[in-house]
């Protein structure tokens, strides 16, 4: 069960990944036409992502919540035992930012809620905030888990 939840988390993330790398794009370089690949990409609705963006990291955050016993008592232990001190410290910090975006979200929500020009600044720079948490998590989880893949212990 515990390596369905892995997976599950992983996938979860990938998706949350690619959205709010989507959104984020959309936002800090928006297109005026949709000719080309790279314009059709820039040029989409970013009010369209918010929904899926909140229901995705609030997933994701609840699955390695679930997961996150396995890691304090068998990943983190080795990591300590080894010394990779870097990597622990590094998750940590993965930990303090997650919850800096669970923050984040009501406001996410109440900025995309109705657009306005006044509030532009404040849409791209939450936006930009919690894409990078998404993926200073994204590369501190997978790094971590091929240092330690959870059940090659």
């Amino acid at each position: 069960m515990a390596t369905f939840l892995v997976i599950l988390h992983g996938l979860l993330a990938v998706a949350l990944l690619g959205s709010i790398t989507h959104q984020a794009i959309a936002v800090i370089w928006p297109a005026q036409s949709k000719t080309g690949f790279v314009n059709a990409y820039r040029s989409v609705s970013s009010r369209a992502y918010v929904n899926a963006n909140m229901v995705l990291f609030l997933a994701v955050a609840v699955l390695g919540s679930i997961i996150y016993p396995i890691y304090r008592v068998f990943i983190r232990t080795y990591l300590e035992n080894a010394r990779l001190h870097p990597a622990v410290g590094s998750f940590e910090v993965k930990e303090q930012l997650i919850a800096i975006g669970l923050g984040l979200l009501p406001l996410y929500w109440l900025v995309w809620r109705r657009p306005d020009p006044a509030s532009k600044s404040a849409r791209v720079a939450v936006t930009l905030m919690l894409c990078f948490i998404v993926w200073f998590s994204f590369l501190v989880g997978h790094i971590l888990n091929n240092i330690r893949g959870m059940f090659g212990l």
